[in-house]
C-alpha cells in the first residue's frame, strides 16, 4: 500500500546523506535507507526516491525554469542604497 507521507527538512537531509552511503548495489538497501532515516517504511522511502529522480529529470531537461537567484541585486552582486549610489 502506498502512502503520501510528508517528509520534514531533517528527513529529507538523513536519506540524502543515506543515499551517499548506499547505492544501488548495496543488498537490502530500501530496508536500510528506512532505518537510516526512521519513522519511515521502505516503500515510502523507494516511492521519495523514484520522485526525487523524477525531478532531477525535469530540471536536467530544462522543464523546470531555475530561480532567479539575483533577487534584486545588481551584477556586481551585491545592494545599493540610495545613498550609497549618490
Amino acid at each position: 500500500m502506498t502512502t503520501n507521507s510528508t517528509w520534514s527538512h531533517h528527513q529529507n537531509k538523513l536519506f540524502e546523506n543515506a543515499l551517499a552511503i548506499y547505492d544501488t548495489d548495496t543488498p537490502d538497501r530500501w530496508r536500510k535507507l528506512a532505518n537510516a532515516v526512521g519513522g519511515k517504511t521502505e516503500e515510502e522511502v523507494k516511492n521519495h526516491y523514484e520522485k526525487l529522480v523524477e525531478d532531477i529529470k525535469c530540471i536536467e531537461s530544462g522543464n523546470v525554469p531555475l530561480p532567479n537567484y539575483n533577487g534584486g541585486r545588481n551584477n556586481k552582486g551585491y545592494n545599493f542604497m540610495d545613498e550609497e549610489q549618490r
